[in-house]
């Protein structure tokens, strides 16, 4: 069977990369990246999604950014550019190794990148949500998102995820979803981008 893509909340993990202070004032449209992760955090949270979330060298870059809403997550401090260090892999194993990550964070040439081949490598499949993705530089975000679907990984948006993943207006849960959906995302600059996809 064709690999399609389809996500499915049984075998997926949501991933939060970095997401923190001192990066705030130089990430290109950081509040609304921030901003489409928090609400794909609050719908794993409905639809039992586990969510896993990674700081990058704390001590110098400061704390998660509060309006994400990972308070309850445990910060997995990380020096490498990638998320996939020793205590997220232990984590991933006590959750059964899920098949799908969802990928969200900064930066998208960096750090996101790093995981995302980490993951492909294992055989996992990666949905790179990117209007909840970002990097300093404009060029490095775009570029980094083309390679990495050069790469396999799966270019999606919050919408789409939150779609998939119901399927049906008739989900249990439709309803607490359909809130998060009550105002579009917001641009994030990636229509300039689209034509070259």
């Amino acid at each position: 069977m064709a690999r399609v893509g389809r996500l499915s909340t049984k075998d997926s993990v949501l991933l939060l990369c970095d997401m923190q202070e001192k990066f705030r004032p130089n990430i290109f449209q950081f509040t609304n990246i921030v901003s489409n992760a928090s609400r794909l955090l609050q719908a794993s949270r409905v639809l039992g999604i586990p969510s896993i979330l990674t700081e990058q060298y704390p001590k110098g870059l400061g704390p998660t950014v509060p309006e994400l809403g990972a308070e309850d997550l445990t910060a997995h401090a990380k020096t490498s550019f990638t998320m996939m260090i020793e205590a997220v892999e232990a984590e991933l194993q006590a959750l059964g190794n899920p098949k799908q990550a969802i990928l969200c964070g900064i930066e998208a040439h960096a750090c996101i990148a790093c995981t995302t081949y980490d993951l492909l490598e294992k055989g996992v499949e990666v949905h790179i949500v990117a209007d909840a993705v970002s990097s300093r530089s404009q060029t490095d975000r775009l570029f980094a998102l083309s390679r990495l679907k050069q790469s396999g990984a799966y270019l999606t948006t919050t919408e789409a995820v939150l779609l998939q993943l119901v399927q049906d207006a008739r989900h249990p849960n439709f309803k607490e979803i359909q809130k998060l959906l009550a105002h579009p995302s917001p641009d994030t600059g990636l229509l300039s981008f689209f034509s070259s996809l």
